[in-house]
């Protein structure tokens, strides 16, 4: 990223009459999905740059959609420091992101190692960890994308995920093994 692309900044003013509440929730769910950075109510920013596009498009819509008004702002900061600030916001967002996920990731291996511990080695039971194994390869994928000033947590959530992935193997050979056990052929 350029120092002109880190300095470029789209800022949202979004309006939704009060009721239904579900319109309020709609944007603020897509926004909260894209990391938009809340900077009050109704007012959001993304850096500028091409990964946000669709979040925005889509928050404007459901905005649209529910008979607010959105207005889509460029911004950069009036000094290299107003930048830098902004540019801290949303890498601490980011990493307030990386910390959910790493936390996930210790919740993902607590269970396979209690499901180890118990001896439940059945396919049903392997196929619901692969399904949250592909969750937070999903979960990294966005998160990665969107870190897009690169928060330090970012290389430990690499690595953390492959040891999910190490997890899961050793799981799934525990199983075939024990499924196999019982097999005469």
């Amino acid at each position: 990223m350029t120092q002109i692309d880190a300095a470029r900044w789209l800022v949202l003013v979004i309006k939704l009459p009060a009721e239904p509440s579900r319109h309020r929730v709609a944007v603020w769910r897509e926004l909260r999905k894209i990391g938009a950075l809340s900077l009050g109510q109704g007012v959001w920013a993304v850096p500028e740059v091409p990964v946000f596009a669709d979040g925005v498009r889509r928050a404007l819509e459901f905005t649209d959609n529910a008979g607010g008004q959105g207005v889509t702002l460029q911004a950069s900061g009036r000094s290299e420091q107003d930048a830098a600030r902004f540019q801290a916001m949303f890498t601490a967002a980011r990493s307030a992101d990386w910390a959910e996920f790493l936390a996930d990731c210790g919740k993902f291996e607590q269970e396979i190692a209690k499901e180890i511990r118990i001896g439940k080695f059945t396919l049903a039971e392997l196929e619901e960890e692969e399904q949250s194994l592909e969750r937070l390869r999903r979960w990294h994928r966005d998160l990665t994308a969107r870190d897009v000033f690169g928060a330090p947590e970012a290389s430990d959530a690499g690595t953390r995920l492959k040891r999910c992935v190490a997890v899961c193997e050793d799981y799934a050979e525990r199983v075939f093994t024990a499924l196999h056990a019982g097999d005469p052929s």
